[in-house]
């Protein structure tokens, strides 16, 4: 079910020190200096990652320079949104396979100064000249190779532009200052990460279709290793751009023409219109009261916020910590499957589809729901009303911030699947996302993470496609969480699952190390993951109950800050699946 490139390695890694390269050679006596007076606590053989607890910030994310990134940042001054870019920006450079200047990101915003929080929309977009045909094969069925691989599987790219935006509006810092880290890694160069080594040979043979993609990930016409440096000047160029003019630097001028004439060249129908017309999007997040805890959220063109608000609904007078393990993940299924077939069937842009959102965040609609479930058997999917197909409808990053001011960021970024399109525009540098594929390019095709869309989410010009990415904020009266993960369409049930998680009172560490459970509506099927600690008996006993169980490898790269009000203690985690994560503190002064 899942590409191999988004399952994350299950090793469980100490603490480990920073990789030895000349980009941190300036930064080492700092660094060193930090490292010593933070509180650490490393679990080597259970199921709890390395964490680390401070008074002040705390930053999670997918990659220990990317965390570097963000402290660099508010060591300069400035706050969890300055922080913020420096992280997403860093990661472009080196975690290329996630996310990227080329893809978008889905954002929660808390500004503690007005206690107001907000939702930054820089979803991808699809171009004009988008067309069905263009997906289909000779005899109608659907082109794989065109929704996944090369210039017609991007989406016009969001990220420049809503980190601009949060720039401007909510950082402290010029967008200037929070690039240089990003700009500094690509120019001098990084060691890179094994995932990120295996992610190129893996995709090797779309890399190689163009000039662009071979000559930034197969320097000296051969694939990078751990050992060596990795520099991506092209990209460096272009961040140096938006340095110096913001958002325009990307979407105007020359590197928006480098953009255009390599995508024309390669067969795709981008044109300099469609980049000057993007605009990052501010929009209100869901949110919702669960078990006295206060739930924010991601709205559309999310489908995220809406299914966990949905799930949590349907759970809301259920008590489960009084149920056997069997039935408690039984009611756990049953709510995923009724949201993701409400996903399937209503969500999709709110600029171009008008959605029942009252229906589906009501409690009363969730009553419904609940009633449909059965005690003690599985409801088939079959057996729901079916998903409506009107017209003839995973690789990603997360990383959470709180500073020492209490504002916080929740942030998915993603190209899609595993380096995207595999397309790298010109001397640009920016490797293009494969977002197109999250549309409903072939309605009743399911895409890359089996998903299935009706006309809701079909492609349109200017259209954003549908997005699991679910960055949230759960909120407590002593304790909050900045919570997120990459993993398509398990996005959702991973939320759910930490949510729920945190509010049964488990730390950060506990919460990304749990093992994890997924139901997407279609296929039927609970995914369970390999080496979990449900008993044989539990299993058995679902199985009696109609369940098919899939014993599927790990999934996902959980990022997570709790804080602890309290006590005025924040904890960041990152995924024990991921050697490359880093869950920091910033040292207490």
């Amino acid at each position: 079910m899942f590409d191999q490139d988004t399952l994350q390695s299950r090793a469980k890694p100490a603490c480990r020190a920073m990789p030895d390269h000349h980009y941190l050679r300036w930064y080492r006596p700092m660094l060193a200096a930090a490292i010593a007076t933070f509180s650490v606590l490393a679990y080597a053989q259970d199921d709890t990652p390395p964490r680390t607890t401070t008074t002040t910030a705390a930053i999670a994310s997918a990659n220990v320079l990317a965390t570097e990134a963000g402290f660099e940042t508010l060591a300069q001054g400035g706050n969890a949104v300055d922080a913020a870019i420096a992280v997403a920006t860093s990661l472009s450079v080196v975690q290329p396979e996630a996310s990227g200047l080329g893809g978008g990101f889905l954002a929660l915003i808390h500004d503690a100064a007005t206690g107001k929080d907000t939702f930054i929309d820089s979803r991808e977009m699809a171009p004009q000249a988008v067309s069905e045909a263009d997906y289909l094969n000779a005899d109608g069925t659907p082109n794989r190779d065109t929704s996944l691989n090369g210039p017609l599987a991007a989406g016009i790219p969001g990220m420049p532009a809503g980190l601009a935006y949060m720039a401007e509006k909510y950082g402290k810092l010029p967008l200037a200052v929070s690039l240089r880290p990003a700009i500094r890694l690509a120019d001098e160069g990084f060691h890179p990460s094994g995932a990120l080594v295996r992610s190129i040979t893996r995709k090797e043979e779309v890399l190689r279709r163009y000039p662009a993609s071979t000559s930034k990930f197969f320097p000296d016409g051969k694939a990078p290793q751990e050992t060596g440096i990795f520099r991506d000047p092209g990209q460096g160029a272009t961040l140096k751009a938006m340095a110096e003019r913001g958002a325009d630097g990307f979407y105007k001028g020359p590197v928006a023409k480098e953009m255009v004439k390599a995508v024309k060249a390669a067969g795709g129908t981008w044109t300099l219109a469609d980049l000057a017309s993007y605009q990052a999007k501010e929009r209100a997040p869901i949110e919702l009261d669960y078990a006295g805890y206060k739930i924010v959220t991601a709205p559309p063109p999310s489908s995220g916020g809406v299914a966990v608000a949905e799930m949590l609904n349907i759970l809301a007078p259920i008590d489960l910590k009084s149920m056997d393990e069997a039935h408690r993940i039984h009611y756990l299924v049953e709510a995923m499957r009724r949201a993701f077939r409400d996903h399937n069937e209503y969500l999709g842009d709110p600029d171009f589809v008008k959605m029942p959102l009252n229906m589906l965040l009501s409690p009363y609609y969730a009553d419904g729901l609940r009633q449909s479930i059965l005690p003690g058997q599985a409801t088939k999917s079959a057996w729901l009303p079916s998903v409506a197909v009107k017209d003839p409808g995973m690789h990603t990053t997360h990383f959470s911030i709180i500073d020492k001011d209490g504002n916080m960021v929740s942030m998915t970024a993603t190209v899609n699947t595993t380096l995207g399109s595999g397309f790298v525009a010109g001397s640009s540098g920016v490797l293009l996302n494969n977002e197109m594929d999250d549309f409903a390019l072939v309605a009743g095709q399911p895409n890359a993470f089996g998903l299935i869309g009706g006309s809701a989410n079909a492609a349109v010009g200017g259209k954003r496609m549908l997005s699991s990415m679910t960055p949230s904020f759960v909120v407590g009266k002593d304790r909050l969480a900045v919570i997120g993960s990459p993993g398509g369409s398990t996005i959702i049930t991973q939320v759910f699952g930490a949510i729920l998680a945190f509010i049964d009172g488990k730390d950060a560490g506990q919460i990304t190390a749990q093992k994890r459970i997924h139901h997407q509506f279609m296929p039927d099927r609970v995914d369970i993951e390999k080496g979990s600690d449900i008993p044989a008996d539990v299993l058995a006993k679902l199985e009696e109950m109609g369940y098919e169980i899939n014993d599927a490898d790990s999934w996902g790269n959980m990022n997570v800050v709790v804080w602890d009000r309290a006590r005025n203690l924040k904890t960041a985690a990152s995924d024990p699946r991921n050697p490359n994560g880093l869950g920091k503190v910033e040292a207490v002064h």
